[in-house]
């Protein structure tokens, strides 16, 4: 069976991980399957948004715990596996932020633990009111070391601390007001309000999109300085585009912009 299946409508590619019966973990084939697809978006030209979903019951339960621990019948305790196995997730989860593309998470049922992450690591996130998120390794004696990572660059730290050392689940409600996703709607909706998200995204100049994105992690990472001078060149990069020339006319003409693929 395969990992996922992918369609395409209008710019727009949904990605569904199709692993239900493991809640959509995230095995070395899940990883495998995903980390290639974002691979082949990279040069994609026709696709202006990605959606990411989950079939079944949950999104993402996160790290096939039953992988995990066959890894650990190696001769060295499983140490190069699972090493190995942290780094193609990281990998992963990294080349998300890289895509020229903007992905949106579209969760349902449960995100934990690496689901979480993956989460915390696409561009935007739209939930439906029902699901719970949480870092719960914990609960387990396996403290949320690389979920982390994206989680306490979404959420305060205080709080995302908690999650982390407590196990607590939070619902979409809270998931919101802390900034790990940005709108939880009725289930029966969810579909139809990412699909409204990634369109209304679509409809944007791609070049403008992608420039912005990129800049949008950059900068994030620099100096305040640094970010000016960084950005600054970046809007002047988008400045000197001929569709944003047409869209800065088309806006002072009253008028839709005409732009050229």
């Amino acid at each position: 069976m395969p990992h996922l299946n992918r369609t395409d409508h209008s710019g727009v590619a949904h990605i569904e991980m199709t692993a239900p019966e493991r809640l959509n973990a995230l095995s070395d084939g899940m990883i495998a399957a995903l980390q290639a697809e974002f691979d082949g978006l990279m040069d994609d030209t026709d696709t202006r948004v990605v959606i990411l979903s989950g079939a079944g019951k949950a999104f993402c339960a996160g790290h096939d715990l039953r992988e995990m621990q066959a890894a650990r019948q190696a001769a060295d305790g499983g140490a190069a596996a699972l090493g190995d196995l942290f780094n193609r997730c990281a990998k992963m989860m990294q080349t998300i932020q890289k895509l020229p593309q903007p992905v949106i998470a579209q969760t349902h049922g449960i995100a934990t633990a690496a689901g979480c992450q993956l989460v915390a690591t696409c561009d935007l996130a739209v939930s439906a009111d029902t699901c719970k998120f949480g870092v719960n390794g914990v609960n387990i004696g396996l403290f949320c070391s690389t979920p982390m990572v994206a989680l306490t660059r979404n959420i305060p730290r205080k709080q995302a601390f908690e999650m982390l050392t407590t196990g607590r689940f939070i619902d979409a409600v809270e998931a919101q007001t802390l900034g790990l996703i940005n709108k939880s709607v009725p289930a029966e909706q969810l579909a139809q309000a990412t699909r409204d998200m990634a369109e209304t995204i679509a409809n944007k100049l791609p070049i403008a999109v992608k420039t912005g994105k990129q800049a949008f992690y950059e900068q994030s990472q620099m100096s305040t300085a640094d970010a000016y001078t960084y950005t600054g060149a970046r809007m002047v990069e988008n400045m000197l585009d001929a569709n944003t020339n047409e869209g800065i006319n088309a806006f002072l003409e009253k008028r839709d912009p005409n732009w050229s693929n």
